[in-house]
């Protein structure tokens, strides 16, 4: 017996979720995800990964921008869903939606509860310097992140992991951790643990204004920070290319034995003082062009030691 279940996410992150319920047999009525948006330079609409890869598995795909409406919610009902499995969808769930499935709703965070809730427990853990992590399935409820967990898995973070390898982790062993929850569900053996609010953290989602360097922190920090926010949206800072400042990502970095003004290049090899301490620039790209480690970079660029970067 298998169950009827609705699916909800947009991101890459929840593309391997889907897969595995669709693999483990149970019926996927709908799946629902963020409406297409304008992508390329042509801006066309393009749908989400988890709309492409439904649409791929033949499966039946609904992108409304609210569920606020009744119109909407009834048609949530309409489906009769066992259960719903959320996972990154990114619209909030009202009361009536959350209630709808007979089993309730399901979702798929990407940390140790009450620790990260919202919607960067990714990124956030890793730019706090965390050493450990997970993934979990928990109820939903009204709060936000506060329903009680019934499966968890922890992780290491490395010193050097970014936030995208981390995602990859995690979106791999929660996958699994779904298609056990369903069917211990199913089988009436899913036991729920409440939360806990001791403790409790908020990742807020990030800003535009995170992503540029501040030299002047310590290095641990900036290091974090890069390694946080790689891949996506990329940290950055300036350097002085052809004669003008232009914007260059910084995908890895490394910390580095190394003092001075902070901002100052230190070395050939691309180590930046900090507040306190140092970085070495492992990766970065300028803009529209490809990543490139240090030496292919400097191949190109020639940022000379005692550059001061802004």
């Amino acid at each position: 017996m298998s169950l009827a279940i609705v699916f909800m996410g947009s991101p890459a992150f929840s593309v391997a979720t889907l897969d595995a319920i669709a693999a483990a047999g149970h019926r996927v009525v709908a799946v629902y995800s963020q409406p297409p948006k304008p992508a390329g330079r042509g801006l066309e609409l393009t749908p989400s990964p988890v709309q492409a890869r439904a649409e791929a598995l033949g499966l039946p795909v609904r992108t409304p921008r609210s569920l606020k409406g009744t119109p909407e919610q009834a048609e949530f009902a309409a489906l009769a869903a066992d259960v719903a499995v959320v996972v990154a969808y990114g619209l909030i769930l009202p009361k009536p939606v959350l209630a709808a499935p007979r089993l309730g709703c399901l979702n798929l965070h990407g940390s140790i509860l009450p620790r990260w809730r919202g919607a960067a427990p990714i990124e956030r853990a890793v730019m706090a310097g965390d050493t450990e992590t997970g993934i979990e399935v928990m109820q939903m409820e009204e709060g936000l992140d506060t329903g009680p967990v019934a499966l968890s898995s922890r992780v290491t973070i490395g010193a050097n992991d970014t936030a995208g390898e981390l995602r990859e982790r995690l979106q791999r062993i929660g996958a699994g951790l779904m298609v056990e929850a369903l069917a211990k569900i199913e089988a009436g053996r899913l036991a729920f643990v409440t939360q806990s609010d001791a403790g409790a953290t908020y990742a807020r989602k990030i800003d535009k204004a995170e992503t540029r360097i501040d030299w002047s922190l310590p290095a641990a920090e900036v290091h974090n920070r890069v390694r946080g926010l790689s891949p996506l949206p990329g940290a950055w800072c300036e350097m002085p290319l052809a004669k003008r400042l232009e914007r260059v990502k910084i995908f890895r970095s490394e910390l580095a034995d190394g003092s001075g003004p902070a901002g100052t290049v230190l070395d050939d090899r691309l180590t930046v003082a900090c507040g306190t301490g140092a970085i070495r620039l492992v990766e970065l790209q300028k803009a529209g062009g490809k990543t490139l480690d240090t030496v292919a970079f400097q191949r190109g660029a020639a940022i000379a030691p005692g550059t001061r970067l802004p």
